[in-house]
């Protein structure tokens, strides 16, 4: 088993929660892991982004090679297109379609959904929407993992006792809530 993750978004959007998510159940699965993050301004609204190795053997290198990424996690559009000539051909992009608005010329939101719709390997979804009609606004990202959940080999029991351990010290409520999320975005892939 090999999988090579970029995880994209923008400051405050919860990419390293999904990152020690993915992490946290990659231990439990007894896999290697390698992850190298780059935080772009994250406190402005820069781009941050991560490469997630995981295998069942031994990883060299943490930074994954142009047009070898397995699978590409964003929680905004346009970050989704900025990485994806990272992903392999047969690799999946799995995005939000709600933008974050952060620099004045941010290109028309259709033009880069439409790109994203061009990959043929893609699940593109509406996770604000989701989380909101969760009543978890904040949990977007983590719908966002769970639509990307399915591509990843990793057990869904694992990801959401990963959850656990992420979340737990801020109470059952905040753990139980992400948790649906990770439902509600993996039914979301399952479905569509």
């Amino acid at each position: 088993m090999k999988k090579d993750i970029i995880i994209a978004g923008v400051g405050g959007q919860g990419i390293l929660s999904i990152a020690g998510t993915i992490g946290y159940a990659a231990v439990e699965a007894n896999l290697f892991l390698k992850q190298a993050e780059v935080h772009g301004m994250s406190q402005r609204g820069g781009d941050v982004q991560s490469h997630f190795r995981l295998s069942d053997k031994p990883i060299a290198s943490d930074l994954i090679p142009k047009g070898k990424a397995d699978v590409i996690i964003s929680v905004e559009p346009m970050e989704a297109l900025r990485y994806l000539p990272m992903l392999s051909p047969t690799g999946w992009l799995i995005t939000n379609t709600n933008p974050f608005i952060n620099i004045p010329n941010y290109p028309d939101i259709e033009i880069v959904l439409e790109a994203v719709r061009n990959f043929p390997n893609h699940k593109a979804l509406d996770a604000d929407s989701i989380a909101k009609e969760l009543k978890s606004a904040r949990s977007a990202n983590i719908v966002v993992l769970g639509a990307a959940a399915p591509f990843l080999d990793i057990e869904q029991e694992l990801l959401e006792n990963a959850l656990r351990t992420l979340f737990g010290r801020k109470g059952d409520k905040v753990v139980e809530a992400n948790i649906a999320a990770l439902r509600a975005g993996r039914k979301f892939s399952e479905e569509n």
